[in-house]
């Protein structure tokens, strides 16, 4: 917990007066808004969006502002967490089930900074299953597909129930072993009908920050 706390202190300390900024999703993710929300009531003026229910009922209860996509164009910073971080800061997400909310705020913010713990950096992708999130209609259909591509998908649930998401979709979360070429398999997961898009966060981060349990913080230089 201290690790994730620390992380995400440091990573709000880019956000300044008059930024749009997203709200992540997830256990480190928390952390972020809780800092964010104690800056709005000490003057600090910005707007934000969320990236689930969760986070914007977190937000509201702490007084941030919140936008809707309507009101922006672009967001100037979104910080969020991370289930994996790979050599080249290719990431796996989801694991919190907001991934495809996530990745339409990270793709129109100008800045994405990644807040992790120290067990969240590997050299490839693959130890944590892939989220891939799929529509109900056919959904057995689209699990045969993702087993076809090499995956062994495993349809999430909670309390023996079918966990939904934000969108109502489903999550097949996929062992794929280790993930060598997240680029293409982002490429041959989405063309498959019924995936609506998948945790693989190709080429966005821009920041990555890591907190360790012993309270320090070092931010990821690029490779």
């Amino acid at each position: 917990m201290e690790s994730k706390r620390v992380a995400a202190e440091r990573a709000v300390e880019f956000v300044t007066d008059g930024m749009i900024v997203g709200l992540g999703t997830g256990s480190t993710a928390f952390w972020a808004i809780r800092k964010i929300g104690q800056r709005v009531k000490e003057g600090l003026k910005i707007q934000a969006i969320a990236t689930s229910t969760a986070s914007e009922k977190l937000a509201r209860e702490l007084g941030i502002p919140l936008l809707s996509f309507a009101e922006i164009d672009t967001i100037d910073v979104t910080i969020d967490g991370a289930d994996e971080v790979d050599s080249n800061w290719n990431l796996t997400k989801g694991g919190g089930g907001a991934l495809l909310r996530e990745k339409i705020v990270a793709s129109v913010s100008k800045e994405l900074i990644i807040i992790v713990d120290e067990s969240k950096i590997v050299e490839e992708l693959g130890s944590f299953p892939l989220p891939v999130e799929i529509i109900p209609f056919g959904y057995e259909m689209t699990l045969k597909q993702l087993h076809k591509l090499g995956a062994e998908p495993l349809l999430r649930k909670t309390d023996d129930q079918i966990y939904k998401t934000d969108n109502g979709n489903f999550i097949a979360d996929c062992h794929f072993g280790k993930i060598a070429n997240p680029e293409e398999l982002h490429q041959a997961l989405n063309l498959i009908p019924g995936v609506v898009d998948n945790g693989l966060f190709v080429k966005l981060a821009t920041h990555v920050i890591v907190g360790h349990k012993d309270g320090s913080v070092r931010e990821l230089s690029p490779s």
